[in-house]
Order: C-alpha cells, then structure tokens, then sequence
C-alpha cells in the first residue's frame, strides 16, 4: 500500500498518437495475406485492444492466421511503424508536474513492454514512470486486466481499493481491465475509443482536453502565456 497518489496510464491513444504507424504496419500485415483494410478513419476504432484480438475480430482471420499477421507487423514496426508517433498535447506537463509532486506513475499498456519503453525513451518521457507495464511479446500476460495486475505488483499495491489510484485510458478494454481491481477510470477523447463506448464501460469520468485532465489529477492549471 501507498499514500502517494498513483496513476496508471494507457499509452497508444492516451499519452502518443501512435495511429499513423499502427495502421502503416496492419495494412503491411494485411498485404502479405492478401487482404485489404478500410479507410484509416475506420481502422483507428480498431486501435488499442491486443493485436490478437484486432486481426481475429476484425479481419476475419484465425489464431493461426493472426499469428503469423502479427510476426509480419512486427517486421515494419520495429523499424519504422513505432516512431511513427508522436505525443498529445499538455501530456508532458501533466507528467511533469504528477512528478514534481511525488505521485506514483506508470504505464499499463497492451502494447509489449519493450515497444512501449522504446517509445517513451525516444520521446524522452521514459524518466517520469515509475514503472514500465505493457504486455509479453510471446506470453500470456496480453490484456488489460493481466497487465494492470503485473503492474501493481511491481509497484507493491496489493489494495488498490485503499490506494489514491486512477487508469487514464482512451478505450472501453482499459476501463474494464481496471474495474477488474476496484480501480477508477477517466476516459479521455483524444484517443481512438468513443465517449458512448467509455460510458458503457464505466468510466468515472470523460474528458475531451488535458486542462480538464490536469484538473481530475488534482494538477494546478498551466498559467496563460500572453
């Protein structure tokens, strides 16, 4: 347990726009197998959830199939599709300032651990987490809940109902994934879920830009420049 206040962030769609090469690297995926994908604006709904998941539930394709989807995705990300990224605007002062102030703060993402700290460390955002979690590559800690379970683990939170602790997530599955634990979610807009699909899920609360974030954190707002 801790009296520091703890927030566990999603990472695509909540702190970086990784959409352009998430999409980039699908319709690569969806090439080699002679598939074709909808336009962008559609495949971004498909963002978020595990790969796994996106392939079978969207593309019609079988675990086997999505397997081998997923090794040619990789084939382009790694190299190229993760920086095709870039983070959302007031995310860095609001991780600036929850680390100024103490808070506990850490990931809790299904993109795979090593991805998800490439990233960070390429934005130069890596210094502010307490703790890095994101999903196996190759192993059985793929969705949400399993994350959010490694995660406060790592951080030593065996009773999250009596921690000061939120998830900001962009997604019905990060709402749900946290709820498994007694954990609040605010949902935020700029991401790739809806405000309907946040709602059904759970979330404690919605919000369309970081000032209204910053202030749900307990987070002072940023003086106006003139």
């Amino acid at each position: 347990m801790t009296n520091s206040q703890v927030v566990l962030f999603d990472l695509d769609g909540t702190i970086t726009d990784s959409a352009p090469g998430i999409i980039a690297c699908i319709r690569y995926a969806l090439a080699d197998m002679g598939l074709e994908g909808p336009a962008d604006d559609v495949m971004r709904n498909f963002l978020g959830p595990p790969l796994v998941d996106t392939f079978i539930n969207h593309f019609g394709v079988t675990p086997a199939e999505s397997k081998q989807m997923i090794a040619k995705y990789r084939e382009r990300y790694h190299d190229i599709g993760e920086y095709e990224n870039s983070v959302y605007p007031g995310l860095l002062e609001i991780l600036t300032d929850l680390s100024a102030r103490g808070a506990i703060v850490a990931t809790a993402t299904s993109k795979p651990t090593a991805s998800a700290t490439r990233i960070l460390a390429h934005f130069e955002l890596d210094g502010y987490f307490t703790f890095i979690g994101g999903a196996e590559m190759h192993g059985a800690r793929q969705h949400k809940a399993d994350v959010i379970a490694h995660t406060l683990e790592e951080l030593g939170i065996d009773d999250p109902a009596a921690t000061d602790i939120h998830m900001v997530g962009d997604r019905s599955h990060d709402v749900l994934g946290a709820k498994q634990f007694g954990i609040p979610t605010i949902g935020v807009l700029w991401g790739y879920g809806s405000e309907a699909e946040l709602a059904e899920a759970g979330a404690v609360a919605i919000v369309d830009d970081s000032s209204k974030l910053r202030a749900l954190l307990g987070l002072n707002p940023i003086p106006h420049r003139v």
